[in-house]
């Protein structure tokens, strides 16, 4: 493992404390960020974070705290930094000015991470469709930057391949790509009609949830599950069976905060997949301290997607992970808040309003299963009942000595 780290590239993180972003959420911000960092092979040696009113509209952060940066890089031998928003061109040429290095945001680090993700020729089109998009606004830039450069995080794909195209080049390579894809949409949207009229079930999720684990666990499949993050990016359909009705139970890509508009648009034919369910299971990780912050974001998402309107199954999963906090019992001081709950006091809280429809699960552990197989059984039921209303035998259950 330590020679693991050795090889690991060096990085800091940069981010602002403003007055939208407290400084507990702006460190919140670089966890995830430095999560993001390490998954794309990264290792973060130094944070530095910056109480400003809002961005610099020229290098994000002040001059002072640039030429900080700067001196802490050379003294150290780093080459990466790594900015926690998206940087535009100008403040990204501006910046390359200062600190001599390769500049990355956090828009370039995810797109990095889905190029080194991206498995199938399908997956593989859509990550580089978003990547031409966000290079073509920043070739200037680049063209000056990676003849310094022997690749790592932020220069898979297109970056390191087509250093010497122009912006015409790049322009009918994302015309080519954009054709491409509506081929592959075509051909996916007659693969969903092609599925008839059986129940579609939709895991939904942060990233790093567990939705990957849940649906090997429910259908008995091998979908590839690793505690990082986006470590699946193709959908996965599955035929799932409970008590006689059969639903398809699909695995997408994990959301996240900031997630970048070239993703949304290039990965639309996955999302298609969200849009055409007729149930959401929203799997929430309980055992992250920012859960509900996470949700928040899913939620945003579903609806800019316009899928906000579904049926919408909660499922609170890694519950053998979960610890609050305790306070001494000598401690007059510490006031009891969301930390200290325990699962039996945050079923208590807004999770009650859900009438009973939120389901406390460990997808590793299978805990609970039972009872979040039953759950979703009644509520695919429901919509079977609606689509295949002669179809009575399927919800006829039978004990021991098959009767009724």
């Amino acid at each position: 493992m330590i020679e693991r780290k050795k090889d690991m590239e060096k990085v800091v993180l940069v981010g602002v404390i403003t007055q939208d972003q407290n400084e507990e959420k702006s460190n919140e911000y670089l966890d995830e960020l430095e999560f993001l960092a390490l998954t794309a092979g990264g290792r973060v040696v130094k944070r530095f974070l910056q109480k400003m009113s809002k961005p610099d509209t020229k290098t994000y952060i002040g001059s002072g705290k640039l030429d900080e940066i700067a001196t802490y890089m050379v003294v150290h031998n780093i080459e990466t930094v790594i900015f926690d928003d998206e940087l535009s061109p100008s403040q990204g040429r501006n910046i390359e000015r200062v600190l001599d290095c390769k500049i990355l945001d956090r828009t370039n680090l995810i797109l990095d991470i889905f190029a080194q993700r991206a498995q199938t020729s399908y997956a593989k089109t859509q990550v580089e469709l978003a990547q031409c998009q966000y290079l073509l606004p920043r070739l200037t830039r680049l063209w000056t930057h990676l003849d310094k450069q022997k690749g790592g995080i932020g220069m898979r794909g297109p970056g390191e391949t087509e250093i010497e195209t122009d912006r015409r080049i790049i322009r009918d390579k994302i015309t080519l790509l954009n054709k491409k894809l509506k081929t592959i949409d075509k051909q996916m949207a007659v693969q969903r009609k092609n599925r008839g009229k059986m129940v579609r079930v939709a895991l939904v999720g942060y990233t790093n949830v567990g939705k990957s684990t849940l649906m090997n666990v429910v259908s008995k499949s091998d979908v590839f599950a690793e505690n990082k993050l986006f470590a699946t990016l193709d959908t996965t359909v599955r035929k799932v069976v409970i008590k006689n009705i059969p639903f398809l139970l699909t695995d997408t890509v994990g959301f996240i905060r900031k997630l970048p508009t070239q993703l949304v648009e290039s990965f639309k034919s996955t999302l298609d997949e969200v849009r055409e369910a007729d149930l959401l299971l929203h799997v929430v990780d309980i055992s992250h301290k920012n859960f509900e912050d996470h949700i928040a974001s899913v939620n945003l998402i579903l609806k800019d997607i316009k899928s906000d309107d579904k049926p919408i199954l909660m499922v609170f999963n890694k519950i053998d992970a979960y610890k609050p906090e305790i306070i001494d019992e000598d401690d007059l001081i510490t006031e009891k808040t969301k930390v200290h709950y325990t699962l039996e006091e945050w079923k208590k809280t807004w999770m009650n309003i859900t009438n009973n429809q939120a389901i406390f699960i460990s997808a590793l552990n299978k805990e609970n299963l039972e009872q979040f197989k039953e759950t979703v059984y009644e509520e695919v039921k429901k919509i079977h009942k609606t689509r295949f209303p002669y179809h009575d035998y399927l919800y006829t259950e039978y004990d021991e000595n098959g009767e009724v």
